[in-house]
């Protein structure tokens, strides 16, 4: 993942708020990332980061990498922050465009 990528990510997830907690406390960190996303990241990587762990930056930034690195490995920006907002098959779910959107302008306008 790019470092514009990872930036844009960041400011649209929780502006970049390591304390975040959203979608109803089920969303930690500044990535915002489900227990489910650090299931999938310890299951497949054989790591053992827990959902605690995601308030801390550099650990998310890790889980957010492995976690595309799974289900997006050297895609496209696009399919990369579909992927993140969307789940393992978010770049072909029409309601991630309007995320992609949002973080495209945080790259400004970069593909």
């Amino acid at each position: 993942m790019n470092a514009a990528l990872l930036a844009a990510l960041l400011a649209v997830e929780s502006g970049g708020n390591d304390l975040a907690i959203g979608d109803g406390g089920r969303a930690r960190g500044a990535l915002q990332i489900h227990a489910g996303v650090v299931a999938d990241v310890n299951r497949v990587h054989k790591t053992r980061y827990t959902h605690r762990d995601m308030h801390d930056r550099a650990k998310a930034v890790r889980v957010c990498e492995l976690y595309l690195a799974i289900y997006a490995p050297g895609a496209s920006a696009e399919v990369q922050a579909r992927t993140w907002n969307g789940g393992p098959k978010g770049a072909t779910k029409p309601a991630t465009l309007g995320y992609w959107a949002r973080v495209k302008r945080k790259m400004g306008g970069a593909r």
